[in-house]
């Protein structure tokens, strides 16, 4: 894979989309379509602006892995709505947002977008994958400020970070992240898992805020060199915060593996250059006139047929 890949944390991305654009956005029938045409809104917007040469849609082929809640139970417990013992919990989702899923699906199937999501792992996982086995440089565009751990000006890995609808997007980088966190990407898992992140489940260090937590990075290194500075007498730490970290042992034993993506997924071999026209045109014409798409469909596949540099 040689140039520009692109790699959407799609859930995440269409979470934004349902929120951001108006229910009244609806099919024929009545039906909203508002994540799905917010979704290929923002694809278009990315295509046009940053003109990648391959895209990944990543998918959450299970969004609450169970090697994930084996080592830390706590992890996104707050988001599950149906619990089941022979298949991934259920997410707690708008009602009607999960029926537009498929339909965002099937589209991209018929646009000829790549969409990857692997059993037993999250989109997260996906994305830390495909950034591994890359070759060029690597755009990440994901609302989850969980992906920042993968930002690495050396790789040229960036995260872009949509601050509001898809027209304003931060471009993460190593300085953005040392400016606003004080940690580079290296860091950010560890500054993340000692503060805790609540729409995770994760609790962190009782008493360790963020700003402690990158206090302590600057200090002892990482993760590992912080608990080893815990059972050094002369190190820098308060009694408050060597007995919170000490008590939190458990804990930070187990975090890492829940809190690091993963970069060694089985992906499947999947075609991720961007298409030059829809796989696919009589299924995207059905989509569209049964959707109602309109000029959110349109407007992508112009853009992706138009000439590149």
């Amino acid at each position: 894979m040689t140039g520009r890949l692109m790699l959407l944390d799609t859930a995440s991305l269409y979470f934004r989309a349902y929120f951001g654009v108006p229910d009244s956005v609806k099919a024929p029938d009545g039906t909203p379509v508002n994540a799905v045409r917010g979704l290929l809104d923002f694809i278009d917007r990315l295509v046009k602006d940053h003109r990648p040469e391959h895209l990944v849609a990543c998918m959450d082929a299970d969004w609450r892995p169970q090697w994930r809640v084996d080592l830390l139970p706590t992890y996104k417990a707050h988001r599950v709505a149906e619990e089941h013992e022979d298949a991934p919990d259920a997410e707690e989702v708008p009602d009607t947002l999960s029926p537009q899923v498929p339909v965002i699906e099937a589209v991209l199937d018929a646009l000829g977008i790549a969409r990857v999501g692997v059993a037993g792992y999250e989109a997260d996982d996906v994305i830390g994958t495909f950034t591994a086995r890359a070759t060029g440089p690597v755009d990440i565009v994901t609302g989850d400020r969980d992906l920042y751990q993968l930002v690495d000006d050396a790789r040229g890995v960036r995260v872009l970070y949509p601050l509001k609808g898809v027209g304003s997007l931060q471009l993460t980088d190593e300085a953005v992240l040392r400016e606003k966190y004080g940690v580079d990407g290296r860091g950010y898992a560890d500054l993340a898992l000692l503060r805790g992140d609540p729409s995770d489940g994760l609790p962190g260090v009782a008493g360790i805020g963020e700003k402690t937590a990158a206090k302590l990075l600057a200090e002892f290194g990482d993760l590992a060199g912080i608990m080893t500075a815990v059972d050094d007498p002369a190190a820098k730490l308060t009694p408050s915060q060597r007995r919170r970290l000490d008590e939190a042992r458990p804990y930070v034993a187990v975090a890492p593996k829940v809190v690091r993506v993963a970069d060694d997924v089985p992906l499947p071999e999947v075609d991720t250059v961007l298409p030059r026209a829809p796989r696919d045109p009589a299924a995207l014409e059905q989509l569209a006139k049964r959707w109602g798409l309109g000029g959110s469909l349109q407007r992508l596949v112009t853009t992706l047929t138009e000439p590149r540099a």
